[in-house]
């Protein structure tokens, strides 16, 4: 029963950690990544799909990306789409292909996104902390029912602190990495 706890809070915490370095991705630096432009949907017949279900997305160099659609028709759709996200993008379509530069971010910007950042790793801090939260409160539930003896209790809480503060720790270097990399010119 005390392993179910500790396994389900150590999936929680660690999601926490994985939707962190997920948005991480989504917030751009200096350099082209084509994972920049996972987010963005377009319209295909109708229905809105991600850009690649209908694209390659892939970078030419270190400040542009090339977007190759599969579908000639698609090429303003997405041209329109990379535009109008906000990305703050200029794309450059030639027949098939569409070249993305990206413009280099401004000292004020690069502030402003680790404002943003730093704000994103918190909200991953206190989904941990609500992780330990909850696998607490289930911890106190099994010791009131009787089925585990307050000394595996306060055991399973110090196991559940180490895991918490582990995760804590693994935030902060995915915030220090991130920070680093935004700040580099």
């Amino acid at each position: 029963m005390i392993e179910d706890v500790k396994k389900e809070a150590g999936a929680l915490m660690k999601k926490a950690v994985e939707a962190l370095a997920t948005e991480f991705q989504k917030i751009r630096t200096g350099r082209a990544h084509p994972s920049l432009l996972d987010h963005i949907q377009v319209s295909y017949y109708g229905s809105a799909v991600p850009l690649k279900q209908v694209a390659n997305v892939s970078a030419e160099d270190a400040r542009t990306l090339l977007v190759q659609v599969w579908d000639k028709a698609m090429a303003t759709v997405v041209d329109k789409a990379i535009r109008e996200s906000d990305l703050g993008l200029n794309p450059n379509t030639a027949g098939m292909s569409i070249r993305v530069p990206m413009p280099p971010l401004t000292e004020e910007r690069r502030r402003d996104l680790l404002k943003v950042v730093r704000h994103e790793a918190e909200l991953a801090k206190v989904a941990v902390r609500n992780a330990r939260r909850d696998a607490n409160k289930d911890l106190e539930a099994l010791v009131k029912e009787k089925l585990v003896s307050e000394d595996d209790e306060r055991r399973a809480h110090d196991a559940i602190q180490k895991l918490t503060d582990q995760y804590i720790k693994d935030i902060d270097d995915v915030l220090a990495r991130k920070e680093q990399d935004m700040m580099a010119v």
